[in-house]
């Protein structure tokens, strides 16, 4: 029997090895999967992620409410932030540093970032 993990209320673990980080607009939950009609985006978002941890990157996911001192401890995504205020987000973080903000990234364009940062990612179960 396979393991099911959960990601609808899933919080993030804080463990400091996450090497993608998304700072998340507020949404009703954790992931934004929880409301009567399901956002395609953010269903992508959250196949991304699987993919990503499945691949052995870890990744960890903020909501200003939920973790204002994500926020607050990262100087560029509040700089972001202060400037544009809520069109900012969401912002990608690949290894410290910002890669997308205002929108959501494809898996590609994580992957092209994790492979420019490090290029022993190979996306194939190498660990980044």
């Amino acid at each position: 029997m396979a393991d099911v993990v959960t990601l609808f209320d899933a919080a993030p673990t804080h463990t400091g090895t996450a090497v993608v980080e998304l700072f998340d607009p507020p949404m009703c939950c954790p992931t934004g999967l929880c409301g009567p009609t399901l956002d395609q985006t953010l269903l992508d978002v959250n196949e991304m992620i699987l993919t990503l941890q499945a691949e052995g990157v870890g990744v960890e996911r903020y909501q200003m409410t939920s973790y204002p001192q994500a926020f607050l401890n990262n100087a560029d995504v509040m700089r972001l932030v202060c400037e544009k205020q809520m069109a900012a987000l969401p912002i990608t973080v690949v290894r410290g540093r910002v890669v997308k903000a205002g929108a959501y990234p494809t898996l590609s364009e994580v992957r092209a970032h994790l492979m420019k940062q490090s290029p022993s990612f190979g996306g194939n179960g190498a660990t980044a």
